[in-house]
């Protein structure tokens, strides 16, 4: 079992920056590929970031490419999205997925999700 809790969201000015954290309980946090994906009012959930279990391959939307990047801290159990340029498309709930194994990218294919935590990017 684990359990995804995220943070760091919260009110921010376009242009401006963010860093979100996804923090993993359990002791098998390394063998999970993790994402990220929003869904913003009236609108799908989508995929925003993937991160491999070891860190090594990293997967974006187009929509974000060169303004966000994703992270992992394997001894943390922590995965991060650092979001630089932010423009208020970008307003939704950010949630975390973990993947067991390698990232498939498939929604329904996420083994664990977090609550979300919201961010809104004022223009």
């Amino acid at each position: 079992q684990v359990q995804l809790v995220e943070s760091g969201g919260g009110l921010v000015q376009a242009g401006g920056s963010l860093r979100l954290s996804c923090a993993a309980s359990g002791r098998t946090f390394s063998s999970y590929a993790m994402g990220w994906f929003r869904q913003a009012p009236g609108k799908e959930r989508e995929f925003v970031a993937a991160i491999s279990w070891s860190g090594g391959n990293t997967y974006y939307a187009d929509s974000v490419k060169g303004r966000f990047t994703i992270s992992r801290d394997n001894a943390k159990n922590t995965v991060y999205l650092q979001m630089n340029s932010l423009k208020a498309e970008d307003t939704a709930v950010y949630y975390c997925a973990a993947e067991y194994g390698n990232w498939s990218g498939d929604y329904y294919g996420m083994d664990y999700w977090g609550k979300g935590t919201l961010v809104t990017v004022s223009s």
